[in-house]
């Protein structure tokens, strides 16, 4: 017996990898899933997992993103 991976494209399954079989023999094609099936995460939610392995920084403000202006260009702080 040999494993053949395939893709189903909503009407037949096509092997990934040339196989060597006489046409028109029937097979019979057991369903099963990958053994891994991997989930892509996007990459904004990878970052984002990776800023919140770091530890909190005591010298940045709090209010920073409150007052980003103030800290990038030097404007008046606003209420």
């Amino acid at each position: 017996m040999i494993t053949v991976k395939a893709r189903f494209d909503g009407h037949v399954f096509v092997p990934e990898q040339p196989v060597n079989l006489p046409v028109g023999h029937i097979l019979d094609i057991p369903i099963v899933p990958p053994a891994e099936e991997t989930v892509s995460t996007p990459p904004l939610v990878e970052l984002l997992e990776l800023l919140e392995q770091l530890p909190a920084n005591p010298d940045w403000p709090a209010d920073g993103a409150a007052q980003h202006d103030h800290y990038l260009y030097g404007t008046p702080k606003t209420a």
